[in-house]
């Protein structure tokens, strides 16, 4: 059985006194609603800060990235002890900024995903492909190829534990987001990939979430498609009263 999930990805965003105010405010917003799992990501530096608000309700703490190693001599980094010690549960692996901008590769994502795992952290893997690759007809080739690398070293009951968001990059922050019926296919595909790759239990069971553009207008429409189980949100998790509205949008869709 899948159960919805709206994680919200703050980024670059949010010093403590802003992130205390917009988690206090998606806390009260959000109490009542249990239709869905809940997860903000805040920069680091504000992560302990927001555990303190959020830790006795139904709201989880995620990070925006990891190190494979817990310590060591790894200048800026940080790793899975450290992101449990402040009350992280979920972690975002591999996001499109992260492949473009720091140069991640599938190689560094998949001993990411695996030393999250092992530590007991939820890994949030995120896959997608630009326009270009797109439009030369390269998108599941593409995302087969990071589906694929960044499971590499996976067994089916870590995987087990994995949770996917497809975010097409073109849609990321460009106001574009993909149509319902692209990201089904796409979200369709993944699945078929799991299955591909493990059995159909695991394929039925995984969640796969989409990411790109998402706001409490297109949410309902993305979320009737069978195989969309929810949404990694950017720019609209930073606003309360859209995320709190994303959230109730989105209960109650339970997927066998």
């Amino acid at each position: 059985m899948r159960k919805s999930f709206i994680a919200g990805n703050w980024k670059l965003n949010k010093k403590v006194s802003e992130a205390v105010e917009v988690s206090k405010a998606i806390k009260e917003g959000v109490i009542n609603l249990s239709g869905a799992d809940i997860c903000i990501c805040p920069t680091f530096t504000v992560l302990k800060s927001v555990y303190e608000i959020i830790k006795d309700s139904n709201i989880a703490l995620g990070a925006q990235n990891i190190w494979y190693e817990n310590q060591g001599a790894y200048t800026g980094e940080i790793g899975a002890s450290s992101l449990l010690d402040v009350g992280c549960k979920y972690v975002i692996i591999g996001h499109s900024e992260r492949r473009k901008y720091l140069n991640e590769s599938d190689e560094t994502i998949a001993h990411k995903t695996l030393s999250s795992l092992e530590s007991g952290l939820i890994p949030i893997v995120c896959i997608g492909e630009t326009l270009e690759e797109r439009e030369s007809g390269k998108a599941q080739k593409i995302i087969e190829t990071q589906f694929s690398g960044a499971c590499k070293n996976l067994p089916a009951d870590k995987f087990s534990k994995v949770v996917i968001a497809y975010e097409p990059v073109w849609a990321i922050g460009t106001g574009k987001t993909a149509t319902p019926e692209i990201a089904e296919e796409m979200h369709k595909f993944i699945r078929q990939l799991i299955k591909n790759r493990y059995n159909k239990e695991l394929a039925d069971n995984c969640r796969i979430l989409y990411g790109g553009s998402v706001t409490p207008a297109n949410i309902e429409n993305l979320m009737k498609e069978p195989d969309i189980d929810g949404a990694l949100v950017g720019g609209a998790s930073l606003v309360p009263e859209s995320f709190i509205e994303l959230v109730k949008k989105s209960q109650n869709k339970q997927t066998q």
